[in-house]
């Protein structure tokens, strides 16, 4: 097992993580095909390759209404998160796909870091650091007091643009179509998806990963990364560690089916 993998598992949720209750969305059961994209990172290079591939596929076979709906963790690790999140907050692009883009663990840890830099600064650890660099803000990267954050708190603020801010903010927590959910983490198996909490959406590892949804969907997600997708029962994992590895992966759903682009 990759040593970025048995750290990034050992991660929980801190205890203000997630409590207000994000968006959750409806797609109609026979819009197809679906794209989904695993978790980015900061690895801006491979998303435009990947959306590039995408672009190719659906030339190639025609589809009328192509949705990508991106699983979250925009940010962190990777090189190039102020690229990313620049990416998909500037609106959809003039290539007839529609996006939606849902929140990960990281992305909203960033946000409450924004807002209180002192009384988040775990976020720092755990590839926020990359974040601030990416924003022009390598100076501060190093600082893990809450003394030292609060006096960096106006910069860090002012480093950010406003458009980035709103959409983290705007981020929905789950996407539900028909007989499928995409979420960033996963679910409470068993539990009804009306009654699923933020915090499990972003943040599940256990008991989802080994029992899956414990409900008759199947979910697509991504945030517990490994060297290859995973088909598990009654989830599609495809969160496959970009940052580390450059792999970056889309898992393409139709009326019928779902392979791996």
């Amino acid at each position: 097992m990759f040593a970025f993998l048995r750290k990034i598992l050992r991660q929980t949720a801190p205890d203000n993580a997630a409590q207000q209750r994000r968006t959750r969305l409806a797609l109609d059961p026979a819009r197809a095909p679906v794209y989904a994209i695993g978790d980015i990172h900061g690895c801006y290079a491979a998303l435009v390759a990947l959306e590039d591939r995408i672009r190719q596929d659906i030339a190639r076979t025609g589809a009328g209404r192509p949705l990508i709906v991106y699983l979250g963790d925009y940010i962190d690790r990777g090189p190039d998160s102020r690229r990313v999140v620049e990416h998909l907050s500037g609106g959809s692009p003039a290539d007839g796909i529609e996006r939606i883009a849902l929140c990960g663990n990281h992305d909203d840890t960033f946000l409450r870091f924004l807002r209180d830099p002192a009384g988040n600064a775990a976020w720092l650890d755990f590839g926020g650091d990359a974040t601030l660099r990416s924003y022009g803000l390598g100076h501060l990267a190093h600082l893990r007091r809450p003394k030292e954050l609060a006096r960096a708190a106006d910069a860090i603020r002012a480093a950010v643009p406003r458009e980035h801010v709103a959409f983290l903010e705007s981020l929905p927590a789950m996407l539900v179509q028909g007989g499928r959910v995409f979420v960033h983490a996963g679910i409470r198996p068993g539990l009804p998806l009306d009654a699923q909490s933020d915090a499990d959406l972003l943040w599940i590892r256990e008991p989802f990963l080994a029992e899956g949804p414990g409900l008759p969907i199947t979910v697509i997600h991504g945030h517990t990364p490994g060297e290859e997708p995973v088909f598990g029962p009654g989830r599609i994992g495809i969160d496959t560690g970009c940052f580390a590895t450059g792999r970056l992966t889309a898992l393409k759903l139709t009326e019928t089916g779902a392979i791996l682009l």
